[in-house]
C-alpha cells in the first residue's frame, strides 16, 4: 500500500474556516489603511506575521492557518474560476 501515490485533499469545513479567516484578516488590513493583498502576499511567502496588523486580532488568526494548506486552496480556487 504504501508504494501507491495518495492524494490529499482538504475537508470543505476547513476551506471554509480558512476563508473566513483570511476575509476577516483582509478587513483588519484595509481597516488599517493597508494593502491588504501585498501585506498577505508578504506573509504567505516571508511567514513573518509582522506583515500583518494585530487589528481585530487579525494577527493571531492568521497564524492559525497552515500556511502550506491555504497556499493549496489559494491554487485550487484560481485554478477553479
Amino acid at each position: 500500500m504504501l508504494d501507491k501515490t495518495m492524494t490529499f485533499s482538504l475537508g470543505d469545513d476547513k476551506e471554509r474556516e480558512m476563508k473566513l479567516v483570511l476575509t476577516t484578516v483582509y478587513d483588519a488590513l484595509r481597516e488599517k489603511g493597508y494593502n491588504p493583498i501585498n501585506q498577505i502576499v508578504g506573509y504567505l511567502l516571508s511567514e513573518d506575521p509582522t506583515y500583518i496588523t494585530t487589528h481585530n486580532n487579525a494577527r493571531t488568526l492568521i497564524r492559525t492557518i497552515d500556511r502550506d494548506e491555504l497556499l493549496r486552496a489559494l491554487v485550487k480556487s484560481y485554478l477553479n474560476n
